[in-house]
């Protein structure tokens, strides 16, 4: 035994010594198979038997240019149908170049630990050889060798293969290969060779397909491609961004798309495509399949008006398409609205690879588009998405000559390494941009609309402008009507607006009910978009958008310009009710009570209002806004005094506004305007500054002159009554003691903020010297029926009193003004002093 493995080990050596004599030749052997193959279009190019049960098979030769001497590879497939295993250290390759060197074939890096073949089985093994100079396989054999001690030199010739004449190791445009991958049985045939101009540079795409016809599933290998010229320059090239590590499920068909860069002057005639895979550990590219390219073609992508562009990524159809463009003018500059549709048509969810969007000119121009919406989204089968874009170009490019221009930018890292610089920008489509100015809006007429939430109507309800503190405040309602068969969703919305050039958007707030943000079909939302403008300032054009943020993005909802004027704010009547119909905070408003308190250099307008509560459960009502406004159309802001407590299902509260008024202002022809205030998007709530208010109304007051007699005096919650009074003066004495006689009701249906009311009571006496008192109703006047409360009244005049009458006069004194509710005279008992007995 040992004397045969010395044997064997003399004869390897002696081989390895053989091999590399010049001039060394080995003829054919019979029973060697040696086909003639016009095109390559399978992996057998012929077998020799080894043995009686051994058989290999010559399935792959390839050659692949390199600087340290071309490579040239050839796959041996070895059958074993014995009942044993067989060792391939038995089988021995060479390669016979066309001028007669014999070199030994190695095996690469991944087959080296490849060493037996199990019974009833088959390996594949693939060897390579550096071919020196050689680029041509015309005349190369490979004869194989068996070990056998019997036969001189130990080496018994099995066969040889030779490859015929007319044989090329690329597969010829349009036939298709059978090749191996992953050790999977594959069938591959190229597609296309694209070619496509973009930035004065020109880039070349190439489709391969792939069929697995094993039974799992194929990996990318991660085979460096290269595109080869007729000339033998080669360009690698990248996978197409959305495929980067494909899988092919078994008897799936897909097909795989590369991209390069090319130089513009580099003829495209005989172009082919070359597979290599890169060995590490040997520090080769080792060549794989290659295939030569159908005739390139320069692909028209300029996509009319409303036509369908049909886009593969990752083997799914996706519809793409320009739905809607609309243009609006602003300073110097065309602000565009597009609307972008995309629909997967295929049975697989996709994601979008990244892609640079602009609007492009005639002249190459190019205007930039933020097109973060679309690089990176998912669409799942048969999802479809519009999306929302937006451009500025400059008027004195012609707006209706625009192209929608979508480039896809590509890793210039052919393994898809994250973070790789994106540097292979390849045009997809030019969308020819319909040019439609952005039509004005009319109030009260509806239009439509879709986006990427869905389909819907909208109309402009009304444009109020009224005043807000220091500056004015304009006011656009909208309505969103879902005319969807399905439910509407509406995201988080936000609002800006414009008039005439000025941006609004710093100051501009949006109300909408957030309980009707989904809309089920046939719905309608409310939406109330506002901003603050200094009252001086005129203007003609009003813009409104909407639009929500997602990942820091503005996402446009809506945009609608208007040239309408102000609408009149809805008139009541006298003694009507104001309606307030937010969700949750239903209520009606009505007039109570409307005085002036005149004052010495200035009057106060002052009203009592009672909102009751619509509502089915507790509520806690709408914060109230308020203004006057005189018959000359002068604003005068109102403070308001209202409860902050909820109120219960059909509860009513006090509500108090008023406000100072010179006194050249006249009081009469006096409205109040006033509605819901809110802050920011939300209905204010108690202790909240307002920043605005909605829904604004115009309630026609019907002021009231004070009360005549001492019974039934108003001061809500409060109803008072004097029913008499009793004064007394000891002759001689100094004081006048008055007991009044009063009733003291609080209505309780009313829930009322702080009482900040005073009644003042004032005594005149016969000489018409006039004393008061300031008396807090339910403190130093008790709430109840057959109440007395007595004081005291001063003056040295009063000791030579000797009788008369003396009147009492009730006064509401509010912000230090103050109205006369009534008055009433009594007589003034005067006693003499009891005489000492």
């Amino acid at each position: 035994m040992i004397k045969h493995r010395n044997r064997y080990t003399a004869l390897l050596l002696s081989t390895l010594v053989i091999c590399q004599l010049p001039g060394y030749t080995v003829s054919a052997a019979s029973g060697a198979s040696s086909p003639t193959i016009a095109n390559v279009t399978t992996n057998s190019l012929g077998y020799i038997q080894l043995g009686s049960n051994i058989k290999a098979t010559l399935e792959e030769v390839n050659i692949w240019p390199q600087v340290e001497g071309n490579i040239l590879t050839y796959t041996l497939n070895y059958s074993n149908g014995s009942n044993s295993n067989v060792n391939l250290i038995h089988y021995f390759s060479r390669v016979v170049t066309p001028a007669g060197s014999v070199i030994p074939g190695n095996p690469v890096t991944g087959d080296a630990l490849k060493k037996k073949v199990v019974s009833k089985e088959s390996l594949r093994v693939t060897y390579y050889v550096n071919f020196g100079k050689t680029d041509s396989l015309k005349g190369m054999k490979i004869p194989m060798y068996v070990w056998d001690q019997k036969t001189k030199g130990y080496l018994k010739h099995a066969g040889t293969f030779s490859l015929p004449a007319n044989y090329s190791s690329t597969a010829a445009s349009g036939k298709s290969l059978n090749t191996t991958i992953n050790d999977l049985p594959v069938t591959s045939n190229t597609e296309s060779l694209q070619i496509n101009k973009y930035n004065g540079k020109v880039y070349a795409k190439v489709g391969i397909s792939l069929t697995n016809r094993g039974k799992k599933i194929l990996s990318d290998p991660g085979y460096t491609a290269y595109l080869v010229s007729a000339g033998g320059n080669s360009f690698e090239l990248t996978l197409d961004s959305s495929q980067t590590s494909y899988k092919i499920q078994p008897q799936e068909k897909k097909v795989i798309y590369y991209l390069t860069e090319i130089p513009v002057y580099l003829k495209t005639d005989n172009m082919k495509l070359q597979f290599v895979q890169k060995d590490e550990t040997l520090k080769l590219e080792l060549p794989k399949s290659s295939y030569k390219l159908p005739v390139a073609k320069v692909p028209n992508i300029t996509i009319g008006k409303d036509v369908v562009k049909k886009i593969i990524i990752n083997n799914n159809t996706i519809e793409t398409q320009l739905t809607n463009a609309t243009v609006d003018v602003e300073n110097d500059k065309g602000i565009w609205s597009i609307q972008f549709r995309l629909k997967n048509t295929g049975n697989k969810a996709v994601t979008l690879p990244s892609y640079e969007l602009a609007v492009k000119s005639p002249k190459g121009t190019t205007f930039p588009i933020n097109a973060k919406p679309l690089s990176g989204m998912t669409l799942n089968p048969l999802e479809e998405k519009i999306i929302q874009l937006s451009a500025q170009v400059p008027l004195e490019v012609e707006q209706n000559t625009l192209q929608l221009q979508m480039i896809e930018a590509v890793s210039a890292d052919p393994t898809g390494t994250v973070g790789a610089t994106a540097k292979l920008t390849f045009p997809v489509a030019y969308y020819t941009i319909p040019y439609n100015a952005n039509p004005e809006t009319y109030l009260g007429l509806e239009y439509g609309s879709t986006n990427s939430y869905g389909s819907f109507s909208y109309s402009l309800q009304s444009l109020q402008r009224l005043p807000w503190k220091e500056d004015d405040i304009v006011v656009a309602k909208l309505n969103i009507t879902n005319t969807q068969s399905v439910t509407l969703s509406l995201p988080e919305l936000k609002g800006a607006l414009k008039v005439d050039s000025n941006d609004l958007t710093s100051s501009t707030d949006l109300f909408m009910d957030k309980q009707v943000s989904v809309l089920a079909p046939g719905k309608t939302a409310e939406i109330y978009v506002l901003a603050k403008v200094p009252y001086t300032l005129d203007f003609n054009r009003m813009k409104v958008n909407l639009y929500s943020i997602s990942n820091e993005e503005n996402v446009p909802f809506l945009t609608l310009s208007t040239y309408g004027t102000m609408n009149a704010v809805n008139t009541i009547e006298r003694g009507g009710s104001y309606m307030i119909a937010a969700k949750g905070k239903s209520a009606i408003v009505q007039e109570n009570k409307t005085t002036v308190y005149e004052g010495v250099s200035s009057n106060i307008m002052y009203t009592e209002l009672l909102m009751s509560n619509e509502e089915k459960r507790q509520s806690k009502m709408a914060r109230l806004q308020a203004y006057y406004k005189t018959a000359d159309g002068q604003f005068f802001e109102a403070m308001s005094n209202q409860p902050d407590a909820a109120s219960a299902p059909g509860g009513k509260q006090l509500i108090t506004v008023w406000t100072k008024l010179p006194k050249s202002v006249s009081a009469s022809d006096i409205t109040l305007y006033m509605g819901p205030g809110i802050t920011g998007n939300k209905l204010s709530e108690a202790g909240q500054e307002t920043t605005g208010f909605i829904n604004i109304a115009s309630l026609a007051l019907n002021p009231q002159k004070s009360a005549t007699s001492m019974t039934n005096v108003a001061l809500y919650p409060y109803t008072l009554s004097i029913t008499g009074s009793d004064g007394n003066l000891m002759k001689g004495s100094d004081t006048i003691s008055i007991a009044v006689n009063y009733s003291l009701l609080k209505d309780s249906r009313y829930e009322t903020g702080t009482f900040n009311h005073k009644l003042i009571l004032k005594m005149t006496d016969l000489n018409g010297k006039s004393q008061e008192k300031a008396l807090i109703l339910g403190t130093d006047l008790t709430e109840g029926t057959k109440n007395t409360f007595t004081m005291t009244f001063n003056s040295n005049m009063y000791n030579e009193m000797y009788g008369g009458a003396y009147k009492l006069t009730l006064y509401d004194e509010f912000q230090g003004e103050r109205i006369e509710l009534a008055s009433q005279t009594y007589w003034l008992n005067v006693k003499l002093p009891e005489i000492e007995k």
